[in-house]
């Protein structure tokens, strides 16, 4: 629903969500209410449920209901529905505590990625307070040192030589010690701390690469949030200016969710980095959209293929080959690099050099490392091609 209204404007999204509540409308019977609470979430009241198995039927007539195009102005539209379910007095006894106990299960159905329903379940109440400590401590994270970054190789395909770093962010909690980015980069987003928290990614990943031999580039992960303030460019730019890093040798991570909305203007911020001479990779491709249109939106220097490929290629997948094999042609008549990701085995590396990749990350060549690690290994590869 944000896309349309991003992309098409409210007016439009006004319309699409009063064909949502007259769908939903429809589906009602005398047994129950619906309401909009605000934004794209409505409530359903059901007066009286003799089984589960009642609530859930509805549910998913809500989301298959839903989920069917919808046109406007010679438009044609998707969207999707997510569903939590509260039933009383199991999951509560008052309004505000059903309401509490169905958002939480709400979470639930859109971290397992929507189009689905999710009853309430008591575990959900002491996740969702773990999160909240969580986001309380990663509030004080980063003034208090706890953030760290360590460096993963990227090697050249051909001969093993080091090409690059990925700086990828940790957080060590002094309580509970290492936090998973799986856990705690979701929280940040949503916190809407990633902004901070990435503009410091950039500096001290420029500082550090400033360090090494000049033909070692940084690469660096963005999220969308990121790309969505105007300052952005602003933050790359005196990154690059106090460390005094070439900007040809920082590269600027994104993936194809950055594109859904398009209406923000990620686009032109990428087209002004770009006019930086810094690089742009396109991370993780073919997990997500997978469209090859965002290819022709920005000038992306290589392109990710996820370790999900490369493991299925390696367990003899035809279709995962197939894809590879597409994508490194596509890259190469793009003027492309194709980074491998995930490789882990000599086995893989073989595989992945004769389907034509031109990089290569992963454990095969190095875990991420911490920082006196990496410039160690940058050491080692400027006095190797210094005796070369």
């Amino acid at each position: 629903f944000k896309a349309v209204n991003d992309t098409l404007g409210h007016p439009v999204g006004d319309r699409l969500l009063g064909l949502v509540s007259q769908r939903l409308a429809k589906l009602m019977t005398e047994n129950e209410l619906i309401g909009r609470l605000g934004g794209d979430e409505f409530a359903v009241v059901m007066r009286e449920v003799n089984a589960t198995a009642t609530a859930e039927d509805l549910a998913r007539t809500i989301i298959d209901t839903l989920s069917q195009p919808y046109e406007i102005d010679q438009h044609t539209l998707y969207i999707g529905a997510s569903v939590g379910m509260a039933v009383s007095p199991r999951d509560g006894r008052t309004a505000e505590t059903l309401i509490r106990s169905a958002d939480l299960a709400l979470y639930r159905s859109k971290d397992r990625g929507g189009g689905v329903f999710h009853a309430y379940e008591p575990q959900l109440h002491s996740e969702a307070e773990e999160r909240r400590v969580l986001e309380m401590s990663l509030r004080r994270a980063l003034e208090k040192g706890q953030l760290h970054l360590v460096y993963q190789p990227v090697v050249n395909a051909h001969d093993g030589a080091l090409r690059s770093f990925e700086a990828l962010l940790r957080w060590n909690h002094p309580e509970i010690g290492p936090v998973s980015p799986a856990k705690f980069i979701p929280i940040a987003e949503e916190a809407r701390l990633i902004g901070p928290i990435g503009d410091w990614v950039v500096r001290t990943a420029c500082e550090e690469a400033a360090r090494w031999p000049s033909d070692i580039r940084v690469a660096v992960n963005v999220s969308p949030t990121q790309l969505h303030n105007p300052q952005f460019t602003t933050v790359v730019a005196s990154a690059l200016a106090n460390s005094r890093l070439a900007p040809s040798r920082l590269d600027l991570e994104v993936t194809e969710s950055v594109f859904l909305r398009e209406g923000t203007g990620a686009t032109r911020i990428l087209d002004q980095v770009l006019e930086m001479g810094v690089g742009l990779s396109l991370d993780d491709f073919g997990t997500g959209y997978s469209s090859l249109g965002y290819l022709g939106k920005t000038r992306f220097s290589s392109i990710k293929i996820d370790r999900s490929f490369t493991q299925a290629a390696a367990a003899g997948s035809a279709e995962a080959i197939a894809i590879i094999r597409a994508v490194v042609a596509l890259a190469t008549s793009l003027d492309m690099a194709t980074v491998a990701e995930g490789v882990e085995s000599e086995a893989e590396l073989h595989m992945i050099q004769q389907l034509g990749c031109t990089r290569i990350q992963g454990f095969y060549f190095g875990r991420p490392l911490p920082v006196m690690e990496a410039r160690a290994l940058a050491a080692r590869h400027d006095r190797a091609m210094r005796a070369a």
